[in-house]
């Protein structure tokens, strides 16, 4: 595993826990708080960089409290092999999981799986607790598995994982299944779900670990009135559908360039006209939509660390498992290729020793994630 390569972030987590204070000797009566922090991590699907305007309160209670990371990248920009560098803290080809279904990809090449981030911790003493998306194609053969390392498990199974309504979560090996109640829109249920846990964990003496999934704002059913035709879009919640009723595609340098004879020609796609141009802004729009839930669950989330009292002793990190393309290199709707709007991904973390409002310009990886919460938790990695 990689150490660490942004030493401000090393050096602010490492310098906050020692200068936690000291517990007294214990007694028979009482046992020394853990120092350790919890570690919480927010992960969204296919969220550009760019799209963080639309979460205000996930930049101020995050990014304003901690630091926003300027240039966050991860190593192969699609979802499974992303998320299995964040839980093995290995690169693609180190890990095996090269794209998101079989044979070189998918759950599969991770299935049986020990050596591996949940297990570390939970063998330092950690509660682990895994809600939402896991990696692609879980749960289409075994849907009552549950992997290795966690503790409590609240995964959505396919083939109902992109699903936002009416989808499938193995709830510890139990496998219930949510309907069209605006209840269950996906991002509330992991929202409702995630702050029950810190409720319930926060009184505990060991420090937990809570990984939150969210499948926005990643494509998804059900289809809705208004969708554009031909282009999935995810589904956005009742009370956020006139959202951003103005908002337009970012126009950057690469976006639907005129000249792609740089390019070759497997990778070179018609020039983006009138009628497409106007499916992907309603798509845009829709992503932007989708994401204000998740922002109101990060809220939601913070609030429920704050009001038990482990706020302050949490590492709290938001990032995407990728970024994604909307027009760049005239590449409609997609990811997978290491372009800068494909793999540059947003990543925010606040906790102890992270100095409030900075801005680390170096360049760091999702690897680089799996090494700060081992160093942070004090865990011993499976590999070095």
């Amino acid at each position: 595993m990689r150490k660490l390569v942004f030493p401000i972030l090393a050096v602010a987590i490492c310098a906050g826990l020692a200068l936690a204070p000291q517990a007294a000797a214990p007694t028979a009566v009482a046992q020394p708080p853990d120092p350790r922090p919890n570690v919480v991590v927010v992960t969204t699907d296919d969220q550009t960089l760019r799209s963080m305007w639309a979460m205000p309160r996930t930049r101020a209670l995050i990014g304003d409290r901690g630091a926003t990371f300027a240039n966050a990248f991860v190593t192969n920009p699609r979802c499974c092999p992303s998320r299995a560098t964040f839980l093995t803290g290995q690169y693609s080809h180190n890990h095996g999981v090269l794209t998101n279904g079989p044979p070189a990809g998918g759950w599969g090449r991770l299935r049986g799986t020990v050596n591996w981030l949940p297990t570390w911790l939970r063998d330092a003493g950690y509660r682990t607790v895994h809600v939402g998306k896991f990696l692609n194609h879980y749960g289409k053969w075994a849907p009552r598995e549950v992997p290795a390392g966690w503790d409590e498990w609240y995964a959505t199974v396919d083939p109902t994982t992109y699903r936002y309504y009416n989808y499938t979560v193995n709830e510890n090996g139990e496998l219930r299944r949510y309907g069209r109640d605006p209840r269950h829109y996906s991002t509330d249920f992991m929202t409702a779900r995630s702050t029950a846990i810190v409720e319930r964990l926060a009184p505990r003496p060991e420090p937990f670990f809570l990984s939150v999934n969210y499948l926005a704002p990643h494509t998804g059913g059900p289809w809705e009135p208004g969708d554009p035709i031909g282009l999935g879009t995810p589904a956005v919640a009742d009370r956020h559908r006139d959202a951003f009723p103005g908002a337009r595609l970012p126009r950057g340098p690469a976006f639907n360039e005129l000249d792609i004879s740089d390019k070759p020609r497997w990778l070179r796609r018609p020039f983006i006209g009138a009628r497409r141009m106007s499916v992907l802004e309603s798509l845009h729009r829709q992503r932007l939509q989708s994401l204000l839930a998740v922002d109101e669950g990060v809220e939601r989330i913070v609030e429920a660390l704050r009001a038990t009292g482990e706020l302050d002793r949490t590492l709290l990190i938001f990032v995407s498992d990728n970024g994604y393309l909307l027009g760049e290199h005239r590449l409609a709707a997609g990811k997978a290729k290491v372009y800068d709007a494909a793999a540059r991904v947003p990543l925010l973390m606040r906790g102890p020793g992270v100095p409030a409002g900075s801005r680390p310009t170096q360049l760091v990886n999702n690897a680089d994630i799996t090494a700060t919460i081992v160093d942070a938790a004090r865990a011993r990695p499976g590999r070095i």
